[in-house]
């Protein structure tokens, strides 16, 4: 099963609601803002709030991430963080994780083994980070 068959974006925000501490780096702040065209200081008083000492986007009050409208208003420079669903390494720690992904997100195949999804886990770190703007 390729990597595709693995899992297919629905686009349905599963993944953007409730309160996931989805934390933004410098990089991705300035990025983020010049897409958006406001500055880093706008950006950050719109959509972020601070969390341990870190930047993290805010949870709207509709319980998506802030800037969850029915599509990512963000997407080509969406947060590092965001870009690994649902290629997530606690799979490797506990393979019990890929069920919770797999009931959570229609977009993660039903039928695919945990060998395999963790093969790809894998091969998602293994290559270089996608690039901001």
């Amino acid at each position: 099963m390729g990597s595709s068959k693995i899992f297919e974006c629905q686009k349905c925000g599963v993944c953007c609601k409730g309160y996931g501490g989805i934390f933004v780096t410098d990089q991705e702040v300035r990025a983020t803002a010049k897409f958006l065209n406001i500055t880093q200081d706008e950006f950050i008083d719109r959509y972020c709030e601070e969390s341990g000492g870190r930047t993290m986007l805010r949870t709207g009050e509709n319980g998506y991430c802030i800037v969850w409208d029915e599509l990512c208003t963000i997407h080509p420079v969406k947060p590092s963080l965001c870009n690994t669903w649902p290629y997530l390494k606690s799979v490797l720690a506990d393979k019990n994780n890929l069920t919770v992904i797999q009931n959570a997100c229609p977009g993660v195949s039903k039928d695919v083994m945990y060998e395999e999804f963790a093969a790809a886990v894998r091969e998602f770190y293994s290559q270089p980070p996608k690039g901001f703007l």
